[in-house]
């Protein structure tokens, strides 16, 4: 057996809930697993359609992009997840997908505002939308250039990862991420419902107003503050 079979594994588990889920449509994202220890990750092979994918099919690099194991092409946005791994440290699964609502957003180059008690029980911010890339970035490393728009944009904003654990790149799509692919995968299906959901009562009413502070501060603490009273012990 692969001594890379966990992450394998939790890599196509990942993947498989994407299309489950309503979050991809053919071969529209992908989804990694990271293992900290080893300093690698497992990720799902270029273009390969869901229906035909097997744990073994995915593929395992370390964090400067070498194969370390699989001999099917990894996917093209490979150089992304490398650097968000290498850069920071506390996360252990990324999702990226085209899911339509929080893609209609990026695409439109615009955060995802916080407008209602859904939104503020994952997050107390928008969701940030990283600016276009720029032309001669474009054209040159460009998937590990988009690993650098996101992790600027984050710099820019003094959003913590480990707190914000999503974003939309400029005309692109949503990566998310989080401690496992696991979680990354559930963070996926929450920026894209929080995306429909702004998208609707903005049209329903343009000027709707954000959600306002003490409600943000109460849904996010009674689920994650040291006082939280959501769920089970």
């Amino acid at each position: 057996m692969s001594k890379y079979a966990t992450i394998k594994q939790a890599a196509y588990d990942a993947n498989m809930r994407l299309p489950e889920l309503g979050l991809v449509l053919f071969t529209f994202g992908n989804a990694s697993a990271v293992d900290r220890e080893r300093g690698v990750f497992a990720i799902k092979p270029s273009g390969m359609p869901y229906t035909e994918l097997k744990p073994e099919d995915m593929v395992v690099l370390d964090f400067d992009n070498n194969v370390l194991e699989g001999d099917k092409r990894p996917s093209s946005d490979t150089k992304t997840h490398a650097l968000l791994y290498k850069e920071w440290k506390t996360i252990g699964g990324i999702v990226h997908t085209h899911s339509t609502y929080a893609t209609a957003w990026a695409q439109a180059q615009a955060a995802i505002p916080i407008m209602g008690t859904t939104h503020a029980d994952h997050l107390t911010v928008d969701i940030p939308c990283a600016p276009p890339m720029a032309d001669d970035k474009i054209a040159g490393n460009y998937e590990h250039e988009t690993g650098w728009q996101i992790i600027d944009h984050f710099r820019e904003l003094n959003l913590d990862p480990a707190e914000v654990e999503m974003v939309l790149v400029g005309n692109h799509a949503p990566f998310t991420w989080g401690k496992n692919a696991e979680k990354a995968v559930y963070n996926a299906a929450v920026c894209e419902e929080v995306a429909k959901m702004a998208y609707l009562a903005r049209q329903i009413k343009p000027d709707a107003p954000k959600l306002k502070d003490s409600l943000i501060k109460k849904h996010w603490e009674r689920k994650h503050g040291a006082g939280a009273y959501y769920g089970q012990n």
